[in-house]
């Protein structure tokens, strides 16, 4: 497993994570998004769908059905991989499932947040304690990501 932990500061969750994904569904590989209630799963469904009029991330969450086929899942259940993916995707502070068979996950937190702030830490180092590969990518000024270690 490799843990991507991406460190908002320039730019909105809503504005990143879209784009994000783009670069995930063009690697061929399922990704499963997981937040923390039923709610911003809906809201993340909707974001998806009209981020840009011109894109298409085909993606879904479990109301819509066919879970197992959607290249892109949202979820706000624990232990819950439908489509079997091997990317996941953390929102809203929760927690590396290290215990799951993911091979690379990325964490985003809010910097303008003190309480996602510490999340952020406290995870960086259950996953170092833990002996996962782990990266941590910063925005600079204009935006683009850099890795900073």
């Amino acid at each position: 497993m490799r843990v991507d932990f991406y460190h908002l500061e320039k730019t909105s969750l809503d504005d990143a994570l879209p784009l994000i994904l783009e670069k995930a569904y063009e690697t061929s590989q399922n990704v499963l998004i997981k937040v923390e209630m039923a709610e911003r799963a809906d809201y993340l469904n909707s974001l998806l769908w009209t981020y840009k009029p011109d894109s298409f991330l085909p993606h879904g969450v479990e109301k819509d059905g066919f879970s197992e086929k959607q290249p892109i899942f949202i979820t706000h259940k624990d232990n819950f991989n439908p489509n079997d993916a091997s990317l996941c995707v953390l929102i809203d502070n929760l927690s590396v499932p290290l215990e799951e068979n993911f091979t690379r996950v990325l964490y985003f937190f809010d910097g303008k947040n003190s309480v996602s702030l510490q999340k952020a830490r406290e995870e960086w180092k259950k996953v170092s304690l833990a002996g996962v590969d782990k990266f941590y990518w910063q925005q600079d000024e204009s935006g683009k990501w850099q890795n900073k270690g």
